[in-house]
């Protein structure tokens, strides 16, 4: 059980602390490592006391046992070496949602919400889609969004991870849509068979070279990130595999790196002659989804 923070006046030791107190030295303490150092320190303090962080900002003469103290202070040290929140947390939010996350998988980023509303868009006119594919699921969050927003679709989580398919199926478990979500352990779309309506993947795209220089390499599964040397050499290989896997008048979306629009867009017309190819971008107008599209049977 977490411990929890007392608004009653108990007698304050040494080692004791007031919220506020807390807040600010936690601020302090991120300044170098953090954007937004307060509300990382709101978000730790909240995950340590179980109490929201509108109520602790509300309650800053609250006292803060020395247990919770030390634990608030265990994970600021972590965070200022450089250890992702959401990992610390446990959990990052996609969609609107939260899902569980840890070192295991790679943390959901904001700019996976585009291949989602896409994937969504295509759905929307097409009730008759019943079948998707999520290749490398990692947390399971783009698999468990569309099952939770599209009904009556079913789903395969694919991952090489068999760690990161225990904790995507406990995501699944944790919206309510196990029974919807099928997870499996496989390299890409391989040992599927049939074929399907809607492929998403959000695979590794960074190269190589450019990995080893990143932050997130020194936190985040190396498996989850690494796209070979352009960054493109996952994504090429499923494109290869889309032929023998996408339905006729299925599509795909693959997310790739803001500069990797063009590269893509070549990879698939070199591998997918006559099929459609284009780039959808972020909010933010930088390369994202490379949408694939497979015509009729004539």
């Amino acid at each position: 059980m977490r411990p929890s923070v007392s608004r009653q006046n108990t007698p304050r030791s040494e080692a004791d602390s007031t919220v506020g107190e807390a807040l600010t030295a936690g601020r302090a303490a991120l300044a170098g490592v953090s954007e937004t150092p307060g509300l990382e320190a709101q978000r730790l303090l909240a995950e340590t006391t179980g109490q929201s962080r509108a109520w602790l900002l509300a309650h800053p003469e609250a006292p803060l046992p020395s247990e919770a103290l030390a634990r608030y202070r265990n994970l600021l040290e972590r965070r200022g070496a450089g250890e992702p929140l959401p990992y610390l947390l446990g959990w990052c939010e996609f969609f609107g949602r939260r899902f569980e996350v840890g070192p295991a998988v790679l943390i959901p980023r904001p700019e996976t919400e585009s291949l989602v509303e896409a994937a969504l868009g295509y759905l929307r006119h097409r009730p008759e889609m019943r079948w998707a594919v999520d290749v490398g699921t990692g947390s399971g969050c783009v698999a468990v969004t569309l099952a939770l927003e599209a009904p009556w679709l079913r789903v395969l989580a694919t991952d090489v991870s068999r760690a990161a398919l225990r904790l995507a199926r406990r995501n699944a478990r944790r919206h309510g849509v196990e029974g919807r979500v099928c997870m499996v352990q496989a390299d890409l779309l391989a040992p599927l068979g049939g074929r399907f309506d809607l492929i998403c993947a959000n695979l590794p795209y960074v190269p190589s070279a450019t990995l080893t220089a990143l932050p997130v390499a020194a936190w985040e599964p190396r498996l989850a990130l690494d796209g070979g040397e352009d960054g493109l050499a996952l994504v090429r290989r499923l494109l290869a595999q889309l032929p023998h896997r996408l339905a006729a008048g299925g599509q795909a979306l693959l997310e790739i790196g803001a500069d990797q629009g063009p590269g893509a867009v070549e990879a698939s017309q070199a591998l997918l002659p006559g099929w459609q190819a284009q780039i959808l971008p972020d909010l933010a107008g930088r390369d994202r989804v490379l949408i694939v599209e497979r015509g009729p049977t004539p």
